[in-house]
C-alpha cells in the first residue's frame, strides 16, 4: 500500500490550462492523459518521480458523468473553483480492501493518445465523497503502464497537508497514514469547514513549491 497519485479538480479554464499552469510551477512537462469513459471525465497527467504523479481532470459532458461517483466529485470540485481533489493509494490486491470495507472495485480505463489501454480498478470513492480526507483506492491490471512512466524528472511529492483527523484516515486505510509512504510527510490540521486535502508540497530543483 503506497501513494500513487494526487488528484486535481480542473480550473474554470479547463484541464489543460489548468495543467499547464500547475506544471509551470513544479516544472515538469503535462502528458494528455485521455478519456475515462466509465466516469464521464478526461485527464491530463504530471508525471514525477518515484512512481507517482498529478492527475488533473475535468467532467465532461457525458451522461456516466452524472452516474459515476468519480464523474460526481470531479463535477461537484470544479464548479466549486477547482482544486485539489484528494489523494489515491495503491494496492497489489484490491480484493483484500474490498472484504475489508465491504465494497466492490469498479474497473476503469483509457486509452492514451498513442491508443496504449490503461487499465484498473478503484474503490472507495463513496468514501472520499462523503468524508473528502479519506483517499480511495487503485490496483493497477497487469501488464498496464504506471502514468508515471513518462516521467523524466527529479520533482518528487514531499509532503501532503490533509484537513482532518488521522485517527479516521488510519481506520479507513487500516494502517496509518505515513505507512503508505516512507518519503511523504503527512501533515494533519483541523478543518475549518470542510475536510480534505488541502496542500500538497513538492520538492524540485529550485527548492520546494507548495500549491
Amino acid at each position: 500500500m503506497r501513494v500513487d497519485h494526487v488528484v486535481y479538480a480542473a480550473e474554470h479554464d479547463g484541464v489543460h490550462a489548468t495543467a499547464e499552469r500547475l506544471a509551470k510551477l513544479i516544472g515538469v512537462r503535462p502528458v494528455d492523459g485521455g478519456v475515462h469513459p466509465r466516469f464521464g471525465t478526461r485527464n491530463v497527467i504530471l508525471p514525477l518521480a518515484h512512481e507517482r504523479y498529478v492527475e488533473v481532470v475535468e467532467v465532461l459532458d457525458h451522461p456516466a458523468s452524472d452516474k459515476a461517483p468519480f464523474g460526481q466529485v470531479v463535477r461537484a470540485r470544479s464548479a466549486a473553483g477547482g482544486g485539489w481533489l484528494g489523494w489515491v493509494v495503491q494496492v497489489d490486491d484490491i480484493a483484500e480492501q474490498e472484504q475489508r470495507l465491504g465494497r466492490e472495485a469498479v474497473a476503469g480505463n483509457r486509452h492514451r493518445p498513442d491508443g496504449v489501454e490503461l487499465r484498473w480498478r478503484q474503490l472507495g470513492v463513496k468514501g472520499l465523497q462523503a468524508d473528502p480526507q479519506l483517499p480511495f483506492f487503485i490496483a493497477w491490471e497487469q501488464g498496464t503502464p504506471h502514468p508515471s512512466e513518462d516521467a523524466d524528472t527529479d520533482v518528487t511529492i514531499e509532503s501532503l497537508t490533509i484537513a482532518g483527523d488521522p485517527d479516521r484516515v488510519r481506520d479507513w486505510l487500516g494502517l496509518p497514514a505515513d505507512y503508505t509512504s516512507s518519503v511523504i510527510d503527512f501533515s494533519f490540521v483541523s478543518p475549518h469547514g470542510t475536510p480534505g486535502l488541502m496542500a500538497v508540497t513538492f520538492e524540485t530543483p529550485q527548492g520546494e513549491v507548495t500549491i
